[in-house]
C-alpha cells in the first residue's frame, strides 16, 4: 500500500484545492451542453449547520465572479427555506428583481451580479437535511416547467454525489466519537471544546479566506476535520493525560507520541472507508500531523518552520489553545477570553501564525456566541 507517511512534507494548499467543486464544475459543464439548459449560468451548494441552525456556502460553479462567497444566515431568518428544508417542497423564481425590490438581501446580490431567476431545491436523505442546491440563469423566466424537468436526473446527481462525500466524513468522525466512548483511556478533550475549535477555526479561516484564497469547500472541510486533531490522545495513559503538574520528559515523550497514533488510526479508518481518494482527505492528515508544530521550530514532531507548517495546521493551533485555555481542564481553571489573547498575541510570530491570532481577535463578538452555546454540560 503506498500509504503517506507522517514524515512525508505536507502538501500545499495549491495540491489540494480539489474535490467536489471540480465535480460540480464538471456536472455544469455537461448541463449547458444539453439543448435548451445553456443559459444555466449557476450551480451552487449551500450546506446546513443543525447545531447552530447556520446555513453557510459550499460549493459553487460560476460563470464570472460568485456573488455570495463565504457566506452565511440562519435558516430561521430565511423564512421561504426554512420552509422548503421542512417540507422537501421546490421553489422557483422566474423574476429576481421583482424579489430584490422586495428588500430581500440575497436576491438583490444576485441581481447585481446580472442574475434574473432561480430554482432552489433542498437536499436531503430520509430524516437528514443537508443543505440546498440553488441553480442560477441570467435570462428572466428561464425556469419553466419543461426546463425544471430535465433539470431533475442533474439535481438528483449533484445531490447525490455532495450526499455520498459527506457521509464518508460523517461517518470517520462518528467512529471517531465510537473510539473515543469505549476506550479504557477517557480523552480530556470533551464534545464542547471540539464543537468550539471547529467553530474558532472556521471564523479564522474565513478571515484569511481573500489573502489566501481559501475556498468554501476548503473551509468547511478544516471545520469537519479539525474536531478529529487529537484522536491519537486515546493511547495516552491516563496518570499523563491527566497529569496536573509539568511532564517530565519520558512523559512528554509518550504524550508526542499521539500525533503519530493519530495518523495510525485515521489511515486505517480511511482505508476501511475508501477516503483515501478524497481531494480533501490531506487537510485532515496535516491536521492531525502538524497542529502541534511551532513557527519557530520548537514544535513536534518534526520541528517545522514557519510556512513549512500547512495553513491548515497553523489554524487548528490556535483554535485548538484559544479554547484549551478558556476552558476548565482536570489539571487547570479556564482563563478569561482576554488572557487567553493576550498569550496568543505575546508568542505570536514564534509559536503561533500572526495572522491566525490576528484574524481570532477580530471576532469577539462570535467566539462570546459560541462559548454560549457550546458550554460545558455533564454530558460531555
Amino acid at each position: 500500500m503506498n500509504r503517506v507517511t507522517a514524515d512525508m512534507p505536507p502538501k500545499p494548499l495549491s495540491v489540494i484545492h480539489q474535490g467536489l467543486a471540480e465535480r460540480l464544475l464538471s456536472i455544469h459543464g455537461d448541463i449547458k451542453d444539453d439543448d435548451g439548459l445553456a443559459a444555466l449560468s449557476r450551480v451552487a451548494i449551500a450546506l446546513y449547520d443543525e447545531r447552530t441552525d447556520i446555513l453557510k456556502t459550499f460549493i459553487h460553479s460560476s460563470e464570472g465572479i460568485s456573488p455570495l462567497d463565504h457566506s452565511s444566515a440562519t435558516l430561521a431568518n430565511l423564512p421561504t427555506l426554512k420552509h422548503l428544508a421542512e417540507t422537501g417542497e421546490r421553489r422557483v423564481i422566474n423574476d429576481l428583481e421583482a424579489v430584490a425590490a422586495t428588500g430581500q438581501e440575497h436576491a438583490a446580490r444576485l441581481v447585481s451580479f446580472g442574475y434574473r431567476a432561480s430554482f432552489t431545491l433542498p437536499i436531503r436523505s430520509k430524516d437528514w437535511f443537508f443543505g440546498f442546491l440553488f441553480l442560477n440563469s441570467m435570462e428572466k423566466d428561464f425556469f419553466t416547467p419543461q426546463v425544471v424537468h430535465r433539470l431533475r436526473p442533474y439535481a438528483e446527481l449533484i445531490a447525490q454525489v455532495v450526499m455520498r462525500e459527506l457521509d464518508l466524513v460523517r461517518m470517520m468522525q462518528s467512529a471517531v466519537r465510537i473510539i473515543r466512548q469505549v476506550s479504557t483511556v477517557r480523552d480530556e478533550e470533551t464534545g464542547a471544546h471540539l464543537a468550539r475549535m471547529a467553530r474558532y477555526a472556521r471564523l479564522i479561516a474565513i478571515k484569511l479566506a481573500d489573502r489566501h484564497q481559501l475556498s468554501d469547500e476548503f473551509i468547511e472541510y478544516l471545520f469537519q476535520f479539525t474536531p478529529l486533531h487529537d484522536v491519537g490522545k486515546i493511547s495516552v495513559p491516563d496518570n499523563i493525560l491527566f497529569k496536573p503538574g509539568k511532564l517530565d520528559p519520558h512523559e512528554y515523550e509518550i504524550m508526542k507520541g499521539h500525533v503519530g497514533r493519530g495518523l495510525e488510526i485515521i489511515d486505517l479508518m480511511a482505508d476501511d472507508f475508501g477516503m483515501q481518494s478524497m481531494a480533501y482527505f490531506s487537510v485532515l492528515r496535516n491536521v492531525i500531523a502538524y497542529h502541534h508544530e511551532a513557527l519557530d521550530g520548537s514544535g513536534y514532531p518534526h520541528g517545522l518552520r514557519g510556512r513549512e507548517i500547512p495553513l491548515e495546521a497553523r489554524i487548528a493551533a490556535v483554535a485548538d489553545v484559544f479554547d484549551a485555555l478558556t476552558s476548565d481542564r482536570p489539571y487547570k481553571k479556564a482563563w478569561s477570553n482576554q488572557a487567553a489573547i493576550d498569550l496568543l498575541v505575546d508568542q505570536s510570530g514564534t509559536k503561533f501564525d500572526p495572522d491566525c491570532v490576528a484574524a481570532l481577535i477580530q471576532c469577539e463578538a462570535e467566539i462570546a456566541e459560541i462559548q454560549s452555546r457550546f458550554e460545558e454540560t455533564v454530558f460531555d
